[in-house]
């Protein structure tokens, strides 16, 4: 089947995407987002062989199931997908979803690997983290807390990492003074990039096997990279033991973006 064909029915999927009702309420992305006490999900998948085997038109059918199982929830979590096949050997797509209570994650979840399409997805990993206030922001100056909030370069930002990292329990067992001391010096040598790469934390410990989950976005993978070496040189990171194992890669697509990409 040619592209232009693939596109055309693309197109169709799109429009008879439309017909869910613009007045089902969905969840407020902007608080789940951006107040503490939201649940994140990082789930990765990868396509089994038999997904290979469909031609267009067929994994265009199962992919309106992907479509309808994320409208179906989008009144209680918001959903954004990555693609990560050419870039990771995790697997080839990821949700990252946020919710007030881990149930409705679950829920959505579910519905996902029971429908049409997800009949098709092997699981590689979820992980899950919850939001909270900062621990040590209160107690840094009112200049790096300036910093801190200044605003990132406009624009998209195509580029996803995901990393995992677990403390040593020497960390656990240092008083909050010197944690805080070390935190600043660890957010210190991030400021040169508060720019351009965007940084979210979720807390895991007793959710996963890590105690925390970084997540990035950036333009400039280069200023990433620098990012990390920065931040292997300050003392906090001596308390590291764990840091990803895996390291998840991708780039932000939208739903539309994802269909045509697989349906091809």
């Amino acid at each position: 089947m040619t592209r232009s064909r693939v596109m055309g029915l693309v197109l169709i999927w799109v429009m008879v995407g439309a017909w869910v009702s613009n007045a089902q309420a969905a969840a407020d992305r902007e608080k789940l987002l951006t107040e503490p006490g939201a649940y994140g999900t990082f789930a990765v998948f990868a396509l089994n062989e038999e997904w290979a085997k469909q031609d267009p038109a067929t994994r265009i059918v199962r992919l309106t199931s992907l479509k309808g199982v994320v409208e179906q929830h989008r009144e209680h979590v918001t959903i954004d997908l990555y693609l990560l096949r050419g870039l990771s050997d995790q697997g080839d797509i990821m949700f990252r979803i946020h919710a007030a209570e881990l149930h409705e994650t679950q829920e959505f979840l579910l519905d996902l690997q029971s429908s049409q399409f997800g009949k098709h997805l092997k699981t590689v990993g979820i992980m899950h983290g919850l939001s909270k206030k900062p621990n040590y922001v209160p107690g840094f100056s009112d200049q790096m807390k300036a910093d801190l909030n200044a605003v990132s370069e406009p624009g998209r930002k195509p580029y996803a990492i995901v990393i995992p990292i677990r403390k040593s329990a020497d960390w656990w067992g240092l008083d909050q003074e010197k944690r805080a001391a070390m935190m600043q010096e660890h957010t210190a040598a991030t400021l040169p990039y508060a720019k351009t790469v965007r940084r979210k934390l979720y807390h895991s410990s007793g959710l996963d096997d890590q105690d925390f989950i970084t997540y990035f976005e950036t333009s400039k993978l280069e200023d990433f990279h620098s990012l990390m070496l920065s931040l292997e040189k300050v003392q906090e990171f001596r308390h590291t033991r764990r840091i990803g194992h895996p390291i998840i890669l991708g780039t932000m697509k939208s739903l539309d973006e994802v269909v045509e990409l697989l349906a091809q």
